[in-house]
């Protein structure tokens, strides 16, 4: 009786967690072991139980298709993660060294990449900043690509500067203060859509990276190229022809970054990348489905060799363990441990692992059932339009993007009552968010009557893939049409009060 009693209590807590997970002490460690060693957007809130973005690092009833902007975890990821704790953890550079193994096995890469963790996506901007910061002497000019479409706290990791308040290390810090030890740092912030919203041509993005790598050059500065490999809206740019082309005109005089933060990337695209000398973002809470926040960059090897020494600044924002030994300066991080941010890792590498082992056919029918549910059940009967993430205007969902990029669709939701601004859509995303749906955040890509308008967006996440893979003849269709009819209905009931 006692035991019932604590777990309603646990239950009170955290009050939308699936009741067969079992509110054990063991479960509620794990829960504020994942909801640590992180910046104040971890933290959950005491009455709710989530964090800011509305999710939680442990499986809940509400019904989720926002991949796109962080996810719940998964109830088969909650109970390898309890396995992992109760059989002891490794040490937390043990711990990571494994992983950088696994997720070279999953990426199909070679010994000659290296991978540094972060605590977040955003964070991982410092470590292209410090891969590249020696290679011109009057700095680094970073040209970095929709910025309100990639993180609004990259503006400023991006730039060499704090984000936050705090950092990982529960360091005190101060928003747009520069970190110590970087140079001189420029910042060139290329829109990836218009004034009007449309997505720009990879070739407008291609003249206008070429602008500031010649700006660079005349400032004696080493340019880093943004590459954007899905953005909030599933955006690509530039692409493959447009790299080959800056390649062939200015090669030497600036380095890629991808920000592929999604984690909406096939291997090949990874391995292509790198080819290319390019360090690669990517993090396990988006698509992935790991819980949120945790990132971590694919870096060539020959990058870290000849890289700089880390800047001192980083003593207050990375562990030891996160870097590899090769890179120099390392040592002068903290040697100490960061368990929570294991356990995001290893969550996000067991959806990893199990989503890269299905056959691309799998793969295929569910994504496709998805489209075709959106079709079906949110645009026809909503009689609104997805946000196309190419700037042919003509594109359709279904049959011009990526695959990677099908399993997300942006809806443009301005056409309805009480949904027609920006502002609207964020309002309604909370309240839904707070009433059992969550949808992934409204981003600024529509206009209507010279304001933003109204956005919402659709995404699934490997282990929705995974699970429904699995399944026998129509069933997986059937659920995503249940779940995108349930979703249709409460927009509609939204804009009726």
């Amino acid at each position: 009786q006692d035991e019932t009693s604590r777990m309603n209590q646990s239950y009170t807590q955290f009050p939308d967690c699936r009741r067969d997970v079992g509110m054990d002490q063991d479960s509620l460690d794990l829960i504020a072991a994942l909801a640590s060693g992180g910046d104040s957007r971890i933290t959950l809130d005491p009455q709710s139980g989530l964090n800011k973005y509305f999710s939680a690092p442990y499986p809940r009833h509400t019904l989720a298709y926002a991949s796109s902007t962080a996810n719940d975890l998964s109830a088969d990821a909650f109970a390898h993660l309890l396995r992992i704790k109760s059989q002891g953890q490794e040490r937390y550079a043990i711990h990571l060294e494994q992983l950088r193994g696994r997720i070279r096995a999953a990426y199909k890469l070679g010994d000659d990449v290296d991978i540094v963790f972060a605590p977040s996506g955003t964070d991982l901007e410092y470590v292209a900043l410090a891969a590249f910061m020696n290679r011109a002497s009057g700095g680094l000019h970073n040209i970095l690509l929709g910025a309100d479409e990639v993180g609004s706290g990259c503006i400023h990791s991006a730039h060499g500067r704090y984000f936050a308040s705090e950092t990982a290390l529960d360091h005190r810090s101060k928003k747009a203060v520069p970190v110590e030890g970087f140079p001189a740092i420029s910042l060139a912030d290329v829109p990836v859509r218009c004034s009007g919203g449309i997505a720009r041509s990879s070739h407008e993005i291609f003249e206008a990276i070429e602008r500031e790598i010649i700006l660079a050059q005349s400032d004696a500065r080493h340019a880093l190229v943004h590459v954007v490999h899905g953005s909030k809206t599933g955006l690509i740019l530039p692409l493959k022809a447009e790299l080959d082309a800056l390649e062939q005109r200015h090669g030497g005089a600036y380095d890629l970054v991808v920000d592929a933060c999604q984690a909406r990337i096939k291997t090949e695209c990874v391995q292509d990348y790198i080819t290319r000398g390019a360090v690669v973002f990517l993090t396990g809470s988006k698509f992935m489905g790991g819980a949120p926040f945790n990132g971590f960059a694919l870096v060539p090897k020959s990058v870290v060799k000849s890289a700089a020494a880390l800047p001192t600044g980083f003593q207050t924002i990375f562990r030891r363990a996160e870097f590899p030994q090769e890179w120099a300066g390392s040592d002068i991080l903290p040697d100490t441990e960061n368990s929570g941010l294991a356990l995001r890792f290893e969550g996000s590498v067991f959806e990893l692992e199990r989503f890269q082992a299905l056959p691309m056919d799998a793969v295929t029918g569910v994504v496709r059932a998805f489209q075709t549910a959106i079709e079906r059940c949110l645009l026809a009967p909503l009689d609104i339009r997805p946000v196309t993430a190419s700037p042919d205007p003509e594109a359709t969902i279904a049959a011009s993007f990526p695959l990677e990029m099908q399993t997300l669709a942006t809806l443009d939701v301005s056409m309805l009552p009480g949904l027609e601004t920006f502002d609207d859509a964020v309002d309604i995303h909370r309240k839904l968010a707070l009433d059992g749906l969550r949808l992934g955040q409204p981003v600024k890509c529509v206009r209507k009557d010279g304001l933003w308008g109204g956005t919402l967006r659709i995404g699934l996440s490997m282990p929705q893939v995974v699970a429904m893979h699995g399944l026998e003849g129509d069933e997986a269709v059937a659920i995503l049409e249940r779940d995108l009819r349930l979703v249709a209905d409460k927009l509609l009931a939204s804009t009726q009060g």
